[in-house]
């Protein structure tokens, strides 16, 4: 795992330096949206819904929408204004019974693993919270905002960490807008339900559950690939036949230059060359000078110039690269 912040925890005059790693990844299923007919992914441009342009990246600003609509426009200096703070510290508010907060509350959690010279510190602030069963409540400015948080032991299999646990606003907790109307309920009803909960009572163990359908999901679209029941995308096709295209018509080019020089075709000339690294350096030397007209143009510009210019201005739709290249 790789920190994402660093920091220290300070609970009086104690300072715990502590690096925070995020201690949970989701691994949702996600699906693209595609053509059906052909599978091209579906795009989405950023449209103005009052003149319908396509707005480039730079044009775009943050905007606040009032209760009556009106849409106020917020720039980068307004945005400058506003408070945050750089904070690196995670200070201890209070120490709080464990039973008092809402699990509702919970956000994000977060790792938090003492520097070598906060170990002692760090274990003594663990042992605390579990022999006290509390909660510290803190503050911490992540991502340049403060927002309220709390620390908690948590048991893994490396041994008891301590966990920081950003939490919600009580105002982002909303509250139902509907009631339970029960009617009247009998002893009997009650006594079953008790009897219900005692026969499916038992401990939480996390690796008895699986997340079915990502492996249903998974399973599904290997089944589908092994049946060749994949789409080439228009975009997927489109850029090999480029590359491909491509290359054939280099090779083209350069074969119709040759055959307009007078030399051997693109293979034969390769042959010739490999034959020659073959030989010992002086021989390859005397060959080179008694193919001097056989050779490319790179090898004997001075000889080959006129023929070039020449071959260059018969074959300028075929090889415009090689009358450039002279």
């Amino acid at each position: 795992m790789r920190a994402i912040w660093k920091g220290s925890v300070s609970f009086g005059l104690v300072n715990v330096p502590v690096k925070v790693y995020a201690a949970t990844e989701s691994h949702d299923v996600s699906f693209r949206q595609v053509h059906a007919k052909d599978g091209g992914r579906i795009r989405y441009q950023r449209i103005c819904s009052l003149d319908g342009e396509e707005v480039p990246y730079a044009d775009i600003a943050k905007g606040y929408e009032t209760e009556d609509g009106e849409m106020v426009i917020l720039t980068d200096e307004d945005m400058a204004q506003l408070p945050s703070t750089s904070s690196r510290e995670i200070a201890v508010e209070k120490f709080v019974p464990s039973d008092q907060i809402d699990p509702m509350l919970f956000e994000k959690s977060y790792y938090l693993e003492p520097e070598k010279s906060g170990a002692k510190p760090y274990a003594l602030l663990r042992q605390a919270l579990l022999d006290a069963d509390r909660m510290a409540v803190v503050t911490v400015a992540l991502r340049q905002r403060t927002t309220v948080a709390v620390l908690r032991v948590r048991s893994t299999d490396n041994g008891d960490v301590i966990v920081l646990q950003t939490m919600m606003w009580p105002d982002e907790v909303r509250t139902p807008d509907f009631s339970v109307e029960t009617g009247e309920v009998k002893d009997a009803e009650v006594k079953m339900a008790h009897m219900l909960v005692e026969t499916l009572a038992g401990d939480f163990e996390p690796s008895e559950f699986e997340d079915d359908y990502a492996e249903a999901v998974e399973a599904l679209v290997t089944a589908k690939v092994e049946g060749g029941e994949v789409k080439k995308t228009a975009a997927t096709t489109k850029t090999s036949g480029e590359v491909v295209d491509l290359l054939a018509a280099l090779q083209r080019s350069v074969a119709a230059a040759k055959e307009a020089r007078g030399e051997a075709p693109a293979e034969e000339a390769e042959e010739a060359e490999e034959a020659e690294e073959e030989e010992a350096p002086a021989k390859r030397a005397t060959a080179k000078q008694s193919t001097a007209q056989k050779a490319p143009a790179k090898k004997a510009p001075a000889k080959k110039a006129p023929a070039k210019k020449a071959a260059a201005r018969k074959t300028a739709k075929k090889a415009p690269a090689k009358k450039k290249a002279s």
